[in-house]
């Protein structure tokens, strides 16, 4: 397993962001550090690998880094999960609870198949309205969450107490 001291030491806390009372944690220069964002790659992936996914799909925005790369790694599919309005195709969407206020997430139609086993995958796990959302698009289109991934979570929030597939999460705060 990965040592994650340098990704740890790489998150930056970002105070009054999006608004006052908010600390942000900006993942950022975590991708930008090579050595960093391996690390981090790397105990995704080994977490992964465990739950023998058919496809990943990511949340956006930061998610999509982390999803993308991680099903480059697995060579298995990526669908993605956006925010209202973002999508060219027909899409299925479900509106969700944010730490801070509410929004809508959208998938394709087409974005997953009846029976794959699904791994969701994002950058932070806060209060889990968006990964609870992106399950439920899922299971909308007959496909199975096996689990979901996070980089960060913010466990004092208890977001994975909504999710009912197995959560991992590579650093908790």
């Amino acid at each position: 397993m990965a040592d994650l001291e340098r990704a740890r030491s790489l998150i930056r806390d970002v105070p009054d962001f999006p608004r006052p009372g908010i600390l942000f944690k900006d993942l950022t220069p975590l991708v930008a550090d090579p050595a960093g964002f391996r690390e981090a790659m790397d105990a995704l992936e080994a977490r992964a690998r465990k739950l023998r996914p058919d496809r990943i799909v990511a949340v956006e925005s930061r998610g999509f880094i982390f999803g993308a790369a991680l099903a480059d790694r697995m060579r298995i599919g990526l669908s993605l999960v956006r925010k209202l309005g973002k999508l060219p195709y027909k899409t299925d969407r479900i509106e969700y609870e944010l730490e801070y206020g509410k929004g809508i997430l959208e998938t394709h139609v087409d974005a997953v198949r009846a029976g794959e086993r699904i791994l969701i995958v994002d950058d932070l796990l806060a209060t889990g309205g968006t990964a609870w959302g992106s399950a439920q698009l899922v299971e909308r289109q007959g496909a199975r969450v096996e689990g979901f991934l996070f980089v960060v979570e913010l466990a004092f929030l208890g977001g994975r107490r909504r999710l009912g597939a197995p959560v991992e999460a590579l650093i908790a705060y």
